[in-house]
């Protein structure tokens, strides 16, 4: 009896897994994370249905704290998927239509 154990053998691909180094992957992986909470997905169709929103409105539209809402805001400018331009005491938010189509080419590709 052996008493020493044998590490299964690998189990093979069907298909090699491609090199996820990418630019084209990368930029997906930052966007799918930017739009990984429903409240910036609710927030992304709030500004494609109205063009440009103040954070005040986008507020009252949504179940979330005013804090709650800029951070998810934040998450969203910083992918790129918006624009935010300040207006004092306001800021203005829109979508980005280079990154919005840029996301829909990447998703195609899939």
């Amino acid at each position: 009896m052996n008493r020493y154990r044998t590490a299964p053998a690998p189990v093979p691909w069907s298909s090699p897994i491609p090199a996820m180094t990418g630019k084209d992957d990368l930029d997906l992986a930052a966007y799918a994370k930017a739009l990984g909470h429903p409240a910036r997905v609710a927030i992304l169709r709030i500004l494609l249905e109205h063009g440009e929103c103040v954070c005040g409105s986008i507020v009252e539209r949504l179940p979330l704290a005013q804090a709650t809402v800029s951070q998810h805001l934040k998450v969203l400018k910083d992918s790129g998927l918006i624009r935010g331009e300040i207006d004092p005491p306001r800021v203005c938010y829109c979508i980005d239509p280079d990154a919005v189509k840029r996301l829909k080419q990447l998703i195609t590709t899939l």
